[in-house]
């Protein structure tokens, strides 16, 4: 698994997150099939509260101007998210991450493929007031779709998560406390969890 890993940045402050839900193919060719669905369903974005039931959050891929696009993420695009509760002033109502990766693989000696989608917190692209986010840019967080012979797995590793109270708002800075602290308590975790069952299809 080194080859993905590497793509997580080292815990060094804050809170890290963990969340991983697997799915046993009926066999190596099946989970191939499994696999690119995940993979298509990681990919798109705009789609991710549709695919995962409960989450609260609602998801557009913008492109580094703010301009919403339906294409596939890559590098220099950015993740509005809207989620529920006042939002970032610095953001216009919205939290914003940049994709600073993207990158899918394999490894045909141990037949392993996998998919991996980087993201870190970032200001509004057309605003430009700081970070508009309710965590430090210092986080973190990696979307990671594999497949190991009949293994498929969906994963979300976050990183260094510490709320952003060096918002330039006062008012975002209270709210980032609270929405931060929260994600800290385990209320991020719910929303991620929701949303690997939903790539993998599972409720």
């Amino acid at each position: 698994m080194k080859e993905t890993t590497q793509h997580i940045p080292p815990q060094r402050e804050g809170i890290q997150a963990d969340i991983i839900e697997m799915v046993k193919a009926a066999d190596a060719q099946d989970a191939k099939l499994i696999f690119l669905q995940a993979r298509e369903r990681l990919y798109a974005i705009n789609n991710w509260s549709g695919i995962s039931e409960g989450i609260t959050a609602n998801f557009a891929l913008t492109d580094s101007n703010g301009n919403q696009k339906d294409d596939r993420p890559l590098p220099g695009d950015m993740i509005r998210i809207d989620i529920p509760g006042p939002g970032s002033s610095a953001g216009e109502g919205y939290d914003w991450v940049r994709v600073e990766l993207v990158e899918d693989n394999r490894h045909p000696d141990r037949d392993e493929e996998w998919s991996v989608m980087k993201v870190r917190p970032a200001e509004d692209p057309v605003k430009q007031e700081g970070v508009a986010h309710f965590l430090e840019n210092i986080a973190t967080s990696s979307f990671i779709v594999r497949r190991h012979d009949d293994l498929v797995s969906a994963e979300v590793h976050g990183r260094n998560e510490k709320p952003n109270t060096g918002a330039k708002k006062i008012g975002d800075k209270i709210r980032n406390l609270f929405v931060g602290s929260a994600a800290a308590a385990g209320v991020g975790k719910i929303q991620w969890l929701k949303l690997v069952r939903g790539i993998l299809n599972r409720k």
